[in-house]
């Protein structure tokens, strides 16, 4: 395969024996380094010629240097001042100046005249507003607009002639400068000899241009098309059609380098796939059948999916030139700098400025990103964990900058990072902090984070300057809206070794090159050609009135960039993504069909991930000597309830929490968990009724007991939510819950004392209780230990309670098998009879009196209490006899003896609820 650019050199090799004085403009940069190349392995010695891309003769041409965006945009903003006697302010200046400015880019590079197409705008505002019968009501919104439009021409006029004088400016207005300064420029290089090499879709001023070179007779212009497309109507030929037929030099002139190598025998795949990712790693193992990469390109159509490539690389390809930048937002240290900005932005929406309290959240994401774990741990591998804690512990929503000085205290970089804290005071110290921070990280990364942090360095340096200078940024939000604009659209260059190994190319990148191997992934329609979306204030029919560029004409270069690729290509794959979303991304490009049509060789097909199902091997933890050793201490500790249903439930949990002391990892409770919100009611009737103890209760110890419940209730949220607030939101919902929960309680209560027949006795509130129990063949005994929330007596029926803020039904308590108890629906009957065992073990309860035990459900207080019920029928059978306490203890010796067993390891479960998970 002989490529464009060798064609096109041996052509000019014919003519041209000496490169001191020629000239080669190209279309890219990095076609440059490719001509370069070819050039050095064609001539033996001599001098190499100029080499240009398009953007660099334009600034030759014009004497104007290209600003870049943002230095533009305070510029804009200066005149735009002027100019408005009632201005937006900045943030809301920028939401609409880059859409502004790239239409005063579309204007000059096409030599519209500018004053034509706005009064042309204005015109068309002004038509909107007419209305025979005068009854057009003109909103605020409608004004403004109309008034916007109107001063577009005033704004391009002022800002035009302020650049200028500053010899700077955007692209376009380099391209209408040129247009006047070429006579002269073609004057002064006579004596060189200029060529264009690899160009297609050109602006008016483009046209202008070359023309004008063209004239004078020392430039020649090199086309890169395909016979095949350049004949008939192919969308790919328009452009080059259209010069050919509209060109005076053709008149007398050849067109150049029309190859015929697109019907040549070829390797053609058009592979459907399902999601970006499987299309990736589908192109990643047609690499693999390569035998090297030093031909290939792997073109992304949708250049965001350049992580997921990199991924999916082989590990065949041991070198990669990457050609598309890789964006700003989605590398680490933007979230890093968001991260700092959040800290204030949340302060202000949550009205903490004066106070200077952050957001806890804020805080830790700021001390867990990576860059600042890693800049703390170089002097205390512990402090984020015991920072984290601490937050946890206190359970502080708000943090001081006290207590981040205190948290920090002891560490040199801590001091920097302190700094990020103090209360904001004004934009230039604000872009002071996050420099000096920047500084502070360099001294402690790789290589790689060091590029991250030093674009960032230069971004912050400038826009200190921009600000020192201007002033534009009253505040913090505003700076923050401005950064949150610019970082979408920027994007971090790659350097790398263009002439080695796999090229990996955005389709813009592809002009003037060809490859033997090319893989093109995302040729979805929406994708290539994009879709017919516009960002502008001009609309579609007035684009077409001045002939500037539309979607129709995007396509078209969409098209020529897509069939210019598989011109010389031998081996060519063509993967989309076959998955539709609202937008209809699955339908392949139209290109795809175009191609189907062209040729008869196209092998279509549809490939889906391989799905490799394995066998959930369900875990098994075999019990050790050192098991044991733990089960042993565990047996002396005593073993709760919870912890013993908590085994039946879940035997892995078991083991993680009693054997390896594992803990739950402990948060900061924003809103009122729902055992927080159980130990407020519990807490609180323990001590509303522990002064009542072996005593009989009477009606009016209720109507005390209903005057103190809210001071309680407010008491021990302080203990269990410790910093929480319970003023607004959720919580005061939660505090108001736990409130009517206690009241209602106490009603049912009093209902009951109403009656004079009862007669209800506290015998004891949460006493703490534990028995040993000898099992055969355990050597030791077990102690069994836990809290009883009450236990009373009413009309001489001992009851054991337990209370539940959650919902209880009667199901839960009735048992009818003990056999069956083990599952799950009967664990709230185990605790409760387990609590009976306990009190029958310690008072050495007489079974000649009843005994009961049972639930109040706060959730379900309407059904009273709910009693462990036997009975297999519909009546019901409460009383708990000895015999029932002994069966029951006896299938509790079963699960005890199988936990301490050595050769039956901690299994879990088939059928595992995923809330227990």
């Amino acid at each position: 395969m002989e490529s464009f650019i060798s064609e096109t050199l041996n052509d000019i090799l014919k003519t041209t024996k000496s490169f001191e004085n020629v000239v080669f403009i190209l279309p890219s940069q990095r076609a440059g380094v490719f001509v370069k190349q070819q050039l050095k392995d064609k001539i033996s010695a001599g001098f190499l010629p100029k080499i240009l891309n398009i953007e660099q003769f334009i600034e030759e041409v014009s004497e104007v240097k290209k600003a870049d965006s943002i230095q533009l945009l305070f510029h804009f903003y200066t005149i735009y001042k002027e100019q408005q006697p009632n201005p937006d302010s900045f943030d809301v200046f920028s939401s609409w100046a880059f859409t502004v400015l790239q239409d005063f880019n579309e204007i000059d590079q096409h030599l519209i005249n500018a004053k034509d197409i706005f009064i042309y705008l204005r015109d068309i505002e002004r038509l909107k507003k007419w209305s025979v019968k005068g009854t057009f009501k003109e909103t605020d919104l409608i004004k403004n607009h109309t008034s916007f439009i109107e001063k577009l021409s005033e704004y391009y006029t002022a800002f035009y002639q302020f650049l200028i004088t500053k010899k700077i400016g955007y692209q376009g207005l380099m391209y209408r400068e040129a247009t006047k300064k070429i006579a002269a420029f073609s004057e002064k290089n006579q004596t060189k000899k200029f060529f264009f090499i690899g160009f297609n879709a050109l602006n008016k001023a483009e046209e202008f241009l070359f023309q004008k070179m063209l004239e004078n007779g020392n430039s020649e212009i090199y086309w890169d098309i395909d016979i095949a497309f350049f004949e008939g109507n192919h969308q790919a030929g328009n452009f080059v059609r259209k010069y050919k037929n509209e060109w005076k030099y053709y008149e007398k002139n050849d067109l150049k380098s029309l190859g015929n190598s697109f019907q040549t025998e070829k390797n053609i795949e058009v592979i459907g796939a399902s999601k970006n990712i499987t299309q990736l790693k589908y192109a990643g193992e047609l690499l693999k059948k390569f035998p090297n990469f030093t031909n290939t390109a792997l073109v992304l159509a949708d250049e965001t999916l350049l992580p997921i490539a990199l991924n999916s690389l082989p590990k065949e390809v041991s070198s990669v030139n990457i050609t598309m930048g890789y964006p700003i937002k989605n590398i680490p240290t933007t979230s890093l700098i968001f991260s700092v900005f959040q800290l204030f932005i949340s302060q202000q929406k949550l009205q903490k400025t004066d106070a200077n309290l952050f957001y806890y959240k804020d805080v830790l994401a700021l001390f867990k990103h990576p860059l600042i774990h890693q800049l703390l741990a170089k002097e205390n591998s512990k402090l984020i964990n015991e920072i984290v804690n601490n937050i946890a512990d206190e359970n502080n929503m708000f943090i001081s900058l006290h207590q981040i000085r205190n948290y920090l205290k002891g560490s040199k970089s801590g001091e920097v990072l302190a700094t990020i804290f103090n209360s904001f005071s004004t934009v230039s110290e604000f872009l002071t902090r996050i420099i000096s921070l920047i500084n502070a990280l360099k001294e402690n990364v790789n290589e790689l984070e060091k590029e991250y942090l030093f674009r960032f360095f230069t971004a912050f340096t400038q826009l200190q300057n921009l600000h020192t200078e201007f002033g534009y940024f009253q505040d913090l939000k505003t700076l923050y809206q401005f950064f949150n604009q610019v970082i979408i659209a920027e994007t971090l260059s790659f350097q790398g070794e263009p002439l080695q190994g796999l090229q990996l190319m955005g389709m813009l990148e592809t002009r003037v090159l060809d490859f033997e191997n090319v893989i093109i992934t995302s040729v979805n329609e929406g994708i290539l050609p994009g879709n017919s979306a516009q960002n502008s204030f001009i609309p579609f029919d007035v684009k077409v009135e001045f002939g500037l560029p539309t979607y129709r004409e995007k396509d078209a270069i969409f098209s020529y960039h897509f069939f210019r690729l598989l011109q010389r290509a031998k081996n060519i794959f063509l993967l989309y993504n076959t998955e539709h979303d609202s937008f209809g991304s699955g339908e392949k490009s139209r290109f795809v069909k175009q191609l189907e049509i062209l040729r008869s060789d196209v092998i279509t097909k549809t490939i889906s991930p391989k799905v490799v199902t394995e066998k959930k091997e369900l875990k098994e933890i075999k019990k050790t000597e050192r098991t044991q050793i733990k089960l042993r201490e565990l047996a002396e500790k005593g073993i709760s309830p919870s912890a013993f249903t908590n085994y039946l439930v879940n035997p892995i949990a078991f083991y993680k929490q009693k054997v390896l002391k594992i803990n739950e990892f402990q948060d900061v409770e924003e809103t009122v968990a729902f055992n927080t919100l159980g130990n407020v009611v519990h807490d609180t009737l323990d001590e509303l009724y522990s002064t009542f103890k072996n005593r009989f209760l009477a009606e009016e110890d209720i109507s005390e007991m209903q005057k103190k419940s809210k001071g309680l209730v407010e008491k021990y949220f302080t203990k269990h939510f410790k910093s929480g607030d319970l003023k607004t939101g959720k919580n005061r919902l939660i505090f108001e819950v736990a409130n009517r929960f206690v009241e209602n309680f106490l009603s049912k209560e009093k209902v009951l004392l109403k009656d004079k027949t009862n007669k209800l006795k506290i015998i004891d509130t949460e006493p703490n209780l534990s028995a040993k129990i000898n099992i055969d063949g355990i050597p030791f005994p077990i102690k069994i230990h836990g809290k009883i929330d009450r236990i009373d007596e009413l009309n001489g029926i001992t009851r054991i309670i337990d209370y539940k803020t959650g919902k209880v039904d009667t199901l839960n308590l009735k048992i009818t098998d003990f056999k069956e108890i083990t599952e799950l629906k009967y664990h709230k009957a185990i605790q409760v009879l387990l609590y009976c065992f306990l009190y029958t073990e310690n008072t050495h309860f007489d079974f000649s009196k009843p005994l009961e035990a049972g639930i109040f459900s706060f959730k379900n207080l309407n059904k009273g209490f709910l009693k462990v019920n036997f009975s297999s029928s519909r009546t019901s059978e409460n009383n708990i006899t000895q015999e029932k306490l002994t069966e029951f203890m006896d299938v509790v010796k079963t699960v005890l003896l199988e936990i301490y067993n050595q050769e039956i390891p901690f299994l879990e479960p088939v059928d595992l609820p995923s809330y227990y998970k």
